[in-house]
């Protein structure tokens, strides 16, 4: 094994971001440094899902801090009025640049959570003194999000894609969190026997649904209305319009379904314009934990609501609370894609074509008439997250999967000395 070792990790995204790559960033640097491994973190100032700096990170270029036994350090960078594109490549390539000179003088390996691909060029370049490997863990892949969200055709979305390939092919490992992106690496050109699947983890305990009754009340839910809850980010690639306009249909019908846009992100103002007038749809801010795993409790179903065309580029991490959850998930998406591949694999949800409000609003009703089927998704999605995304478990094999980068490299060194 390795021993211990002196850790440096980049990504944009870290605590107290609550959302999105934030947690597994700041979940795998925890259990390293829990391992008794020196572990600093170069990351941006907390940003995401509103595209706002959070109170008290308004100023300042450069901060050091200390969360536990993992010192932090915050390199300011711009934020883009339009998060697709050129902008949010122009916001990572800042970051990147700044993390070129920071932090951690000469580690033993170097880990890049990736989206952020421009932060594994970085890294690449600090392999320093003692030759440290680095090592990508991969949510998202902008090879086909940019495509598929509509961000960058063309010339750009070829050049993305080289690069991706580039980077990747050029680093020690990959740990992708499905087979799904394993399988779109290997078809980009990635030696397949350098990824490994290692799994996001639900952050949520399953509820006991005692406070039910009492959650819906205080929210102001009705018992006779069937309420269904998105939770996460509201960006391009979830096309939340869709569900505006299903309950702009439940509005026109009398339906007894009540839609739920739980979270934040850089279409939340444009969602609200949408959504004026509209009685059956509702915004709620981000809530702490608890509050959180009550609501899901107090939902009927969890929404998975993506854009058309969304196939290879991610597996929708929100998928990992909503198992636990015990509700059924209903999806609409592209059948192709990574959600729609997770949620027909769990047995946990009904899946209804992306950019089709009618039927999304006709499947909810569907899926709670039928209570026998509803009963056996609920306890299906809790069965997979059980089986498939345990915390202890996926931090484990992370830690495994680092280590081995290590002594790996050391032993391609010793053979080639």
């Amino acid at each position: 094994m390795a021993g211990k070792l002196d850790i440096l990790v980049l990504g944009i995204n870290y605590a107290p971001e609550v959302t999105g790559v934030a947690r597994y960033t700041t979940g795998v640097t925890r259990r390293l440094a829990a391992e008794g491994h020196r572990v600093q973190v170069l990351t941006g100032f907390p940003h995401y899902p509103a595209w706002s700096f959070s109170p008290g990170y308004e100023s300042g270029w450069r901060r050091r801090e200390e969360h536990g036994a993992v010192e932090v350090v915050r390199l300011r960078h711009p934020l883009p009025r339009n998060t697709r594109g050129p902008a949010r490549v122009v916001m990572e390539a800042v970051f990147a640049a700044q993390a070129r000179f920071g932090g951690m003088r000469d580690p033993d390996l170097i880990l890049v959570m990736s989206p952020a691909i421009l932060a594994v060029a970085t890294a690449l370049s600090r392999r320093g003194a003692k030759d440290a490997p680095v090592g990508a863990m991969v949510q998202d892949l902008y090879s086909r999000a940019f495509p598929e969200t509509g961000a960058m055709y063309g010339h750009g979305g070829r050049a993305v894609a080289r690069l991706e390939r580039g980077l990747f092919r050029r680093a020690d490992g990959l740990a992708v969190i499905h087979q799904r992106l394993k399988d779109t690496l290997t078809d980009l050109g990635v030696d397949g026997e350098r990824i490994e699947v290692i799994r996001n983890w639900s952050h949520i305990t399953p509820p006991s649904g005692a406070l039910r009754a009492e959650t819906r009340s205080a929210r102001g839910w009705r018992r006779d209305e069937i309420v269904v809850l998105h939770a996460g980010n509201m960006g391009h690639k979830q096309g939340l319009e869709n569900v505006v306009e299903a309950a702009r249909l439940a509005d026109e019908a009398g339906a007894p379904v009540r839609f739920v846009l739980l979270g934040d992100g850089a279409r939340r103002p444009a969602l609200e314009d949408l959504a004026r007038g509209v009685a059956r749809i509702e915004f709620l801010d981000p809530l702490p934990a608890t509050a959180f795993t009550d609501a899901m409790a107090a939902a009927d179903l969890c929404l998975l609501n993506e854009k058309p065309g969304l196939a290879e580029m991610c597996v929708p991490g929100k998928l990992t609370s909503y198992f636990a959850a015990g509700r059924p998930v209903l999806a609409a998406t592209d059948p192709r894609s990574g959600g729609a591949a997770e949620i027909t694999a769990a047995g946990a949800g009904v899946l209804v074509p992306a950019a089709e409000p009618a039927l999304l609003l006709k499947a909810a009703t569907a899926v709670c008439e039928d209570r026998a089927q509803y009963e056996a998704m609920s306890r299906a999605g809790l069965a997979y997250a059980e089986a498939t995304l345990d915390e202890d478990e996926a931090l484990g094999a992370y830690v495994d999967w680092a280590l081995s980068l290590v002594d790996r490299r050391r032993t391609l060194v010793g053979s080639a000395r």
